[in-house]
């Protein structure tokens, strides 16, 4: 069987392994090491901790071939940080005098790289997600940034679309692919040239480790990511890149179980009248539903809503037993957060971002129903 005719669950768990060797573990544990022996000229993949470590190599194969199954030469290369990450295709490809355009509606980190990226000289641009608007603002543009579905709204655009019309113009495309991962949403094959992801949330899924990625088709453009990699040193340790790829392993079992209940969740909330503003891809009435369904295979773990108040939210996130009151999202644990206490994202006072864990979906709606009860609302 090909890699590419195999299922998503055989493919996560045997991502990045190494040939079997006698007597050594399937996958290698971490390597500790600052330097290694290198005797006469410098060459060969090992040299410097900060260049190469055999233990990303693992961790950047099992991703590239999530990311792009069965296809040869795309480049993975993993980081610190989600931050990392996507500072590091944005620093890499844009100088003084170019312009990008964010989504409006992004992450909510993105606006300290606008100040960073206007103190270098760089044209920022915004616009938001939904209805493809970024599209109005991206005349001459040298890279446009897609985040879709978007944190924390959920809005989602047409990639394949936009890639279009920025290749067209000029312009490099790369997509934050964090809520989706590639089991939900593959960015390389919808033609973006850049692949970026926080994996510190669903890639990994435990809470326990910050890593990010990016991946890259053009040996070019991935050399220069790996340039900049290694100017800043914004390189993840080996025990992080060890605890990410066995984490890889239950990635399809964990996403599969936080979709299914996430849509459950979503759908029960819908039929509540003290919820409004309701935001999940995978409703068949949502906004967004229609350009999801032709690009996306998962929908995320992520819903999102309203409540009537600041207050009343803070006595339902209150009132949760099974979810606990956290930022960040893809993990087994359910999380949720009233996400205007933050003070960068443009959402009432009432909004819930709400990650869905892999509790069992009965008992976690439960608590979600009996928490609204408490807080004060009306079924």
């Amino acid at each position: 069987m090909k890699d590419d005719e195999l299922g998503d669950g055989t493919r996560a768990v045997r991502a990045g392994l190494p040939e079997p060797v006698k007597y050594e573990p399937t996958l290698p544990g971490p390597v500790f090491a600052a330097h290694f022996h290198l005797p006469g000229e410098p060459t060969g993949p090992y040299t410097y901790g900060r260049d190469e470590n055999p233990t990303w190599t693992h961790l950047e194969r099992a991703i590239g071939e999530l990311e792009a199954p069965g296809e040869e030469g795309v480049e993975t290369l993993v980081f610190a940080s989600g931050m990392a990450a996507i500072s590091a295709v944005l620093f890499s490809q844009l100088k003084a005098g170019d312009a990008v355009v964010l989504p409006a509606d992004g992450y909510q980190a993105l606006p300290l790289l606008h100040e960073q990226l206007r103190a270098y000289g760089i044209e920022v641009r915004t616009a938001p997600t939904g209805g493809d608007a970024q599209l109005s603002v991206l005349d001459g543009a040298g890279l446009l940034w897609l985040e879709t579905p978007s944190n924390p709204g959920l809005d989602v655009c047409d990639i394949r679309r936009l890639v279009r019309e920025a290749h067209a113009a000029g312009a490099l495309v790369a997509v934050d692919n964090t809520l989706a991962t590639p089991l939900g949403q593959r960015p390389l094959a919808l033609g973006a040239d850049f692949s970026v992801a926080s994996d510190t949330k669903g890639m990994t899924g435990h809470g326990d480790i910050l890593l990010g990625h990016v991946s890259c088709r053009d040996p070019r453009r991935a050399a220069e990511v790996r340039r900049w990699r290694k100017i800043v040193g914004a390189i993840p340790g080996p025990m992080e890149a060890w605890l990410a790829h066995r984490s890889l392993a239950t990635l399809q079992l964990r996403i599969d179980r936080q979709c299914s209940t996430a849509l459950a969740l979503a759908r029960t909330l819908a039929e509540r009248a003290d919820v409004t503003g309701l935001r999940y891809p995978g409703l068949p009435d949502d906004p967004s539903h229609a350009v999801a369904a032709r690009q996306m295979r998962r929908f995320g773990p992520v819903v999102s809503f309203e409540l009537a108040d600041r207050e009343r939210a803070e006595r339902f996130l209150e009132g949760l037993r099974l979810v606990d009151d956290a930022t960040s999202f893809g993990g087994v644990r359910s999380t949720a957060e009233r996400r205007g206490r933050w003070g960068g994202d443009a959402v009432a006072e009432g909004f819930i971002r709400f990650s869905v864990g892999a509790e069992d979906p009965e008992d976690l709606i439960a608590d979600v129903l009996r928490a609204l009860d408490e807080a004060g609302g009306t079924g």
